[in-house]
């Protein structure tokens, strides 16, 4: 049902079965999957692009230009999967020409109140960004991190998968997969055992991750000796696999 009170452009796309509550704003260019329910007092602009059974609440800020000063008005899109929730006040930006042009957001994610997706960001499947966290521009989040409250992520920077940020955290460098990070600067403080294990990772497996952890944390060796050590001891499993590419690809360095 779409309220008498929103204002909804002729040309946006919206799917049977969507609901749009009172006051709430959708732009020309906006297409919206089927199951989809938006909130009172939601603006959803630009080129945006939202599938099936998200729930958008009330005052979020979905598809709004970047805050980018190189940004020069250009067609650029944000992308959102379905089975997201978006609360109150987040804010989701489009991409911009020089930075691919789009901002794309996955599946069954949760941002929390006053979170915000800045240009040219990248979140995969099921990832957290609990209240205030904040993605500066041209950020990868893969599958199953959380961002505690508060925490701000440096542009450019790639936060591992199953990655814990503690509250508070000033990330500026990439963190490794399966790892803890905090403080100002956030260094490593050990790994998310606690969500490996609830996400099913086998004692197996938790042992070589441990055993790859610490040699590259925990060791004193320089990050190419300690990954060359762990292609010649280590059994090679996927998910090792995973850790090695991502602190091998790190473009900022891991931090440490």
């Amino acid at each position: 049902m779409i309220h008498s009170t929103a204002i909804v452009h002729p040309g946006a796309r919206i799917a049977e079965g969507v609901d749009i509550g009172p006051y709430s704003v959708i732009g020309e260019h906006v297409v919206i999957g089927a199951g989809t329910v938006i909130a009172p007092h939601v603006v959803i602009e630009g080129c945006t692009e939202i599938g099936r059974d998200n729930h958008i609440f009330q005052f979020a800020s979905i598809g709004a230009a970047p805050q980018d000063l190189k940004f020069r008005g250009g067609e650029t899109r944000l992308r959102l999967g379905d089975r997201n929730t978006v609360r109150e006040f987040v804010t989701l930006h489009c991409g911009t020409e020089d930075g691919g042009g789009e901002t794309t957001i996955g599946n069954d994610n949760l941002f929390l109140a006053y979170s915000h997706v800045a240009h040219d960001c990248h979140v995969a499947n099921r990832v957290i960004l609990s209240n205030g966290a904040t993605l500066a521009g041209h950020v990868r989040v893969d599958d199953f991190a959380i961002l505690s409250g508060l925490c701000a992520v440096h542009q450019f920077t790639r936060i591992g998968c199953h990655v814990m940020v503690a509250g508070g955290s000033m990330v500026a460098q990439d963190v490794a997969p399966y790892t803890m990070v905090q403080g100002d600067r956030a260094k490593t403080v050990g790994l998310n055992l606690v969500g490996l294990k609830r996400r099913g990772f086998s004692e197996e497996t938790l042992r070589v991750i441990k055993k790859a952890y610490r040699l590259v944390f925990r060791s004193g060796l320089k990050v190419e000796e300690a990954l060359a050590r762990i292609d010649a001891e280590l059994e090679s499993i996927p998910e090792l696999s995973v850790f090695v590419e991502f602190v091998r690809q790190s473009e900022r360095g891991v931090a440490r």
